[in-house]
């Protein structure tokens, strides 16, 4: 596999696809989708909400964590985990100005 040469685009160009990466797992889209329902979690409720084995779901968090969607808060031997609420809203920015491009009704290229 080759290199993506990520320097050569534009940071928002770059924030799209890490966003779109993140987002093309559905165990990622289930494990936000649980964190809004109940507003936080620890991890081993993840593992009897989604099914996935726990180290799976860690890795998934991180992946979450990385890109800024969601935090952690260390609770003992536990880590409870909610929605950035800032970097979701940022990120929901980025996607709608990216999203609500139109196309140019006087193109006709197809």
């Amino acid at each position: 596999m080759g290199l993506t040469k990520s320097e050569i685009f534009t940071s928002e160009q770059n924030e799209i696809s890490s966003i779109a990466k993140v987002f093309g797992h559905p165990a990622r889209v289930a494990i936000l989708q649980h964190l809004f329902k109940i507003d936080s979690c620890i991890c081993g409720d993840l593992v009897d909400e989604i099914g996935l084995a726990q180290p799976t779901i860690s890795q998934h968090l991180k992946e979450l964590k990385k890109i800024g969607l969601i935090k952690g808060n260390i609770t003992g031997t536990s880590i409870c985990y909610c929605i950035d609420k800032d970097n979701w809203s940022q990120m929901k920015t980025v996607l709608s100005v990216f999203l609500n491009q139109d196309i140019n009704e006087k193109n006709n290229c197809c």
